[in-house]
């Protein structure tokens, strides 16, 4: 057993940017606060910071909570949010996020020392396909407008790094950052009105095109460097804002059509803008240049006759291709371009008409003068922004629920005069009829019907993804994936769905396999789902036209969700339950010869699949990552990882590197302890399930503890999604959505959804000696228990005593909460032993630092939560109090940072 170091740990060094920023912050708060707001804030900062420090007689010291008045309690808890907001960008600007090995340098580097050549890296590179896929799931508590304004800090600051002291517009920059401050100060932290689609759209597309667009082309040409050769647009960018009707009603036809066309108007705007600087660039005369045929004959077309022009080719051919871009733009738009062109031109057909015209270009400039303009300049970072965008910006996903298939399939078979009562059919028969009916070009919709509101909605959606591959491309839209999947028939339903849209087309009888425009993708989410998944797939796979037509395909994408298998069985138990379907299902996928594509549901919160993305990757199981692996990114994951481009180029490299690593040089375990360390995992999670299971669903007045001790009834209220928080009016913990369940025990610092269970099986478990020997030689336990040590640092029982303290039934309070704290302190002396750590985190300083200086700045935000949701709860019906409890979940939100 690891000896418990009772000693106070190091000091915290600060970073000069907190320090900084936190001085900026002060005196913007005595500015538009006064001296008593400050001094107040001071001395609550001061006595909290000293009570975690463990300076002698501190715990006895006035926490001053009880000196602020009600608009105090506003003024103060927006005064902490902006701190935490801004030692949050400090942070991320001093590198805090980076992992070793984590860029793909680093992983070539570590390739090639472990024998594997260039031609390997080369070869997976052409069939890979890595995609972050942008998702609305409401997380993200603070509005686009405070956003901003910190990334205009951020900016700031680089200004300042590099030495100057005023902005390109002539402002000191102490100055500028005081204005930016003193605005993030008097901005409204919370949003007035529930978003809309529309805005989730919006705040999405801000992200794609500040973000994504810059950053993809300059990674690309750094990895060019890296590679010695171009590789093709494996990284690409996904969303689901638009396209994700499971549970949400607003998303409809409409909304599909307007993010696609959003995202379309982004991209063709910023080629617009690429083509007009360098036409500005490319001033390139003939008599001075040797400037080939295939140039020269662009231009001629451009039907740029302006003699200024006449001896530069190059300007007219880009003259002539912006002109063809403006009529792209009407045509997908409907509207004018920002900058119109006096010349005419015709629509292109295809991102790759568009590509093909600037290679033209590129290759002139490389064919002559030794290539010396050939580089990877503003031309080459274009040409890869049309490879990597298209004309769709990010491909987006649908989402339904299969219920919903099952009863839209259901009515259209009825009408049709097919089957009277489909869904009184067993699977069996369901799958014989399914299949006839994708066998033939017969349609099932009837024109002439009034169907039922929800399945005119269906059939408006595949109809709109069918326009979107004409005005787009194939590219728009990709993928259908099925929430609550269980079954071959779940994923026929939607083939037949996409068939009636002309997106699905049966085979021919002189033996052409079926063809799918977009792919049907199961998502299972369920522990139970998770353990039939292999099953599912191998029988999906066992029918004929369907292997056929995954075979023509060239891959199966199937998604596993971590966010309702936490919430059925548990962090552990889901954690491997992942890990062993994915094992399972690679093996299933290898039998009959069809690649796999994992589509990891991952959130932000540990409890969702949080924790850090390279590791999480590179210890997937061995076979299941193959260079293909999309991961969903949402609310304030979004935000922290993409909020600028440079954390965004971080973020990408880490998981493209990571899945380098992941599928050519996994860490490999002998067969032996490969064995064993499953054979103790399943006997660990069998443990942790039980546990978790008898606390959550099998202890009589658990949900009544839970809507007490937590602010879930406050948080429904926020207006952070459009999405609502449960599947259904019930109040049942099995229909409230994940993200509510997970956010909720993270207000109340208790985090139990991020290791309860695991501490009482680690405990159990007989061979301690063996848990050891799994956290220092398995890359899958050492992440599990990494990100379980995370989240038991960020939690604090004494705080969450206080909580408890909400729950009116005494009895019911000792007991459930006397389980959870007997429980805590399982998991954190059994992890302690097993790591040999004396206490959390000591084997990784930076992030200890970075969670030991938040520590005093969320206390006090909790312990204030608490008394104005008494007071609330109380009938008080003064509306600053609902309005503090919305900024302390603001406040708290944002100091923890991956809460959601």
């Amino acid at each position: 057993m690891a000896d418990i170091d009772t000693t106070p740990p190091a000091p915290i060094s600060q970073n000069p940017d907190i320090r900084y920023l936190g001085r900026i912050l002060g005196d913007v708060i005595r500015a538009y606060g006064g001296e008593k707001l400050f001094r107040q804030t001071e001395y609550i900062r001061s006595a909290s910071v000293d009570r975690h420090r463990g300076v002698a007689g501190a715990d006895g010291i006035d926490t001053g909570l009880d000196s602020l008045n009600l608009d105090d309690t506003l003024a103060f808890v927006r005064g902490f949010m902006l701190f935490s907001m801004l030692a949050n960008l400090a942070e991320d600007r001093q590198g805090m996020a980076q992992e070793t090995g984590a860029t793909v340098a680093e992983a070539v580097e570590r390739l090639r020392e472990h024998g594997i050549g260039d031609a390997a890296i080369t070869d997976l590179l052409e069939h890979s396909l890595i995609v972050p896929v942008l998702t609305a799931h409401p997380t993200e508590v603070r509005r686009k407008s405070m956003i901003d304004h910190k990334n205009r800090v951020a900016d700031l600051m680089k200004m300042k790094d590099a030495g100057l002291d005023h902005t390109p517009s002539g402002d000191r920059i102490d100055e500028a950052l005081h204005r930016q401050i003193a605005l993030l100060w008097q901005t409204r932290p919370l949003r007035r009105d529930r978003l809309f689609v529309a805005d989730e759209v919006e705040n999405a597309r801000a992200y794609m095109q500040d973000v994504f667009l810059p950053a993809l082309p300059m990674l690309y040409a750094r990895w060019e460097r890296v590679l010695g050769h171009r590789p093709p647009a494996f990284l690409r960018l996904g969303s689901w804002i638009g396209g994700d009707r499971d549970g949400n009603p607003f998303v409809t036809a409409d909304a599909l059509r307007h993010a696609l066309g959003r995202q379309c108007e982004t991209a063709l705007v910023h080629y617009l803008d690429g083509v007009h600087a360098l036409g500005q660039d490319l001033s390139i005369a003939t008599g001075l240049s040797n400037t080939p045929d295939a140039v020269l004959a662009l231009a001629e077309a451009s039907g740029d006759t302006s003699p200024s022009r006449a001896d530069e080719p190059y300007r007219r051919a880009l003259a002539g291709i912006y002109a063809r871009l403006c009529a792209t733009h009407i045509r997908l738009t409907g509207k004018q371009p920002p900058r119109p062109s006096m010349l005419s031109g015709e629509a292109y057909a295809s991102p790759a008409e568009l590509r093909h015209d600037l290679a033209v270009l590129a290759n002139g400039l490389a064919s002559d003068g030794a290539g010396i303009l050939a580089s990877g300049g503003a031309l080459g970072r274009l040409i890869r922004a049309v490879e990597i965008f298209g004309f769709h910006l990010a491909t987006l996903d649908l989402r339904q629920n299969s219920d919903v298939h099952e009863r839209v399939v259901a009515e259209l078979l009825e009408v049709a005069g097919v089957c009277a009562d489909y869904a009184a059919l067993d699977e069996a028969a369901r799958v014989a009829l399914l299949r006839a009916e994708l066998g033939h070009g017969r349609l099932l919709i009837n024109r002439w019907h009034d169907y039922s509101e929800e399945t005119a909605k269906e059939i408006a959606i595949v109809e709109a993804a069918a326009q979107a591959h004409v005005d787009y491309g194939p590219q728009a839209i990709t993928a259908y994936n099925i929430s609550k999947a269980e079954s071959v028939s779940d994923m026929l339903e939607v083939n037949l769905l996409l068939k009636e849209a002309g997106l699905y087309r049966p085979g021919s009888e002189a033996g052409t396999a079926p063809q799918a425009a977009i792919m049907a993708v199961p998502l299972f989410e369920t522990i139970g789902d998770l353990e039939a998944a292999p099953q599912v797939m191998r029988a999906y796979f066992a029918l004929p036209e369907i292997a056929g037509l995954v075979k023509a395909r060239g891959y199966q994408e199937v998604m596993v969700g971590y966010s309702d298998s936490n919430k059925d069985g548990g962090y552990l138990t889901s954690t491997w339950s992942l890990n062993h379907a994915s094992r399972a299902l690679a093996k299933v996928f290898a039998d009959t010869g069809i690649a796999m594509q994992l589509f990891h549901g991952r959130g932000g919160a540990v409890g969702r699949g949080g924790g850090s993305s390279f590791a999480a990757i590179r210890a997937q199981p061995k076979g299941t990552v193959q260079g293909r692996i999309r991961i969903t990114e949402q609310g304030e994951v979004i935000a922290a990882k993409y909020g600028t481009v440079e954390s965004a180029e971080l973020n990408l490299e880490a998981i493209t590197s990571a899945a380098l690593i992941a599928t050519l040089d996994h860490d490999d375990l002998s067969e032996a302890d490969e064995a064993r360390f499953a054979a103790a995992m399943d006997m660990i999670s069998r443990d942790a399930f039980r546990s978790y299971r008898e606390l959550v669903y099998g202890t009589e007045g658990f949900n009544q503890f839970f809507r007490a001790a937590t602010p879930i009834t406050e948080i429904a209220g926020l207006k952070i999604g459009s999405r609502p928080a449960s599947r259904s009016k019930s109040q049942r913990i099995e229909d409230l959505r994940a993200i509510p369940w997970v956010f909720s025990w993270a207000q109340a610092r208790i985090m139990l959804p991020g290791w309860y269970g695991v501490g009482q099986a680690l405990q159990g478990h007989a061979d301690k000696g063996l848990l050891t020997a799994m956290a220092q030689g398995w890359p899958f336990f050492q992440a599990l228990l990494g990100n379980m040590e995370m989240v038991l640092a960020k939690s604090d029982m004494g705080i969450a005593r206080h909580y408890a303290g909400l729950v009116p039934d005494d009895r019911l309070r000792e007991q459930v909460f006397g389980s959870i704290t007997s429980g805590w302190n399982a998991a954190h002396d059994n992890l302690l032993n097993i790591t040999g750590q004396s206490r959390l985190l000591a084997d990784n300083p930076a992030l200890d630092a970075s969670i030991r200086l938040r520590l005093p700045y969320i206390e006090p935000l909790n312990l204030l939560q608490i008394e104005l949701i008494k007071r609330h709860r109380a009938g008080e019906a003064d509306e600053r109090i609902p309005e503090g409890i919305q900024l302390s979940i603001n406040a708290i939100a944002t100091a923890l940072r991956n809460s959601g």
